[in-house]
């Protein structure tokens, strides 16, 4: 389940940044020192794009503190909370707090590192969670990443197959944090942004035929500083509602432009 740049050998103290700690040191932006000008336009690059994430999930952590108000006494899970950075940035917490991922080794290391309780998921439907167990779900760009069985869904070509096969697993994830919580606040990038913030690449991307954007994922894996897999489906507003109804649904906005959803359950 599961966001500066520093350029050269002369600012690679950068790449231990707090910034970076609350992105999860995501491999695209670990820099390269080099003196070729190709790579370090990459690097300017990387730094620009971990401040701005850094800067959006600085606003969403202030707006969950605002809105779940979150407590020592509150049984709180990050689900897809990988290393737990994110959330260990946010609360003071440790005792009350639970990172939920199906990598049990970044359990590891939210547990080592921050004294995280840990949960792993499996590929199972149903969480391993009791009804209303939490007082809050904290769930951060990692619905768009629920799309269906991992060992079937790199075979599907088809878009309208792929997309029968999202719609119902989110469906699914959605359902079982409305279960499993009392309040929740679930944030997934909005579909629509001219940047898709899994590739870096234009929006126009989330319309090509999925076989054709599998193949020029895998191009640009090799060619361009984010390398990523095919298995996300974005949401758009409308859809966010109809998974969480019960929910506010608040727009997250960068230059005027809607950048993110949030569905909040306070």
């Amino acid at each position: 389940m599961g966001g500066a740049f520093a350029d050269t050998g002369s600012d690679i103290s950068a790449t231990k940044t707090p910034d970076l700690a609350m992105l999860g040191s995501p491999s695209w932006a670990t820099v390269t020192p080099t003196t070729r000008l190709r790579t370090r336009l990459g690097n300017l690059f990387r730094r620009a794009a971990v401040r701005l994430s850094a800067r959006c999930r600085n606003r969403r952590a202030l707006l969950f503190l605002e809105r779940l108000q979150p407590t020592a006494t509150d049984r709180i899970i990050d689900l897809g909370g990988g290393k737990g950075g994110y959330l260990a940035g946010i609360l003071p917490f440790r005792g009350n707090v639970t990172i939920a991922d199906v990598d049990p080794a970044v359990l590891k290391i939210a547990a080592d590192t921050y004294g995280f309780n840990t949960v792993c998921l499996d590929a199972a439907d149903r969480f391993p969670i009791a009804d209303l167990e939490y007082d809050v779900v904290f769930c951060s760009s990692v619905i768009e990443h629920i799309t269906g069985p991992r060992d079937i869904i790199f075979d599907i070509l088809d878009s309208k197959q792929f997309a029968a096969s999202a719609r119902a697993a989110q469906a699914n994830f959605a359902a079982e944090i409305r279960r499993t919580s009392k309040r929740y606040f679930v944030q997934t990038p909005y579909k629509y942004f001219p940047i898709e913030p899994h590739s870096f690449l234009p929006f126009l991307i989330v319309w090509l035929p999925r076989r054709w954007q599998i193949k020029l994922l895998a191009f640009t894996g090799r060619h361009w500083i984010k390398h990523v897999q095919a298995d996300f489906r974005l949401l758009t507003i409308r859809e966010m509602r109809e998974l969480f109804p019960d929910a506010e649904i608040v727009l997250e906005r960068y230059c005027g432009l809607v950048k993110s959803i949030v569905a909040i359950k306070a």
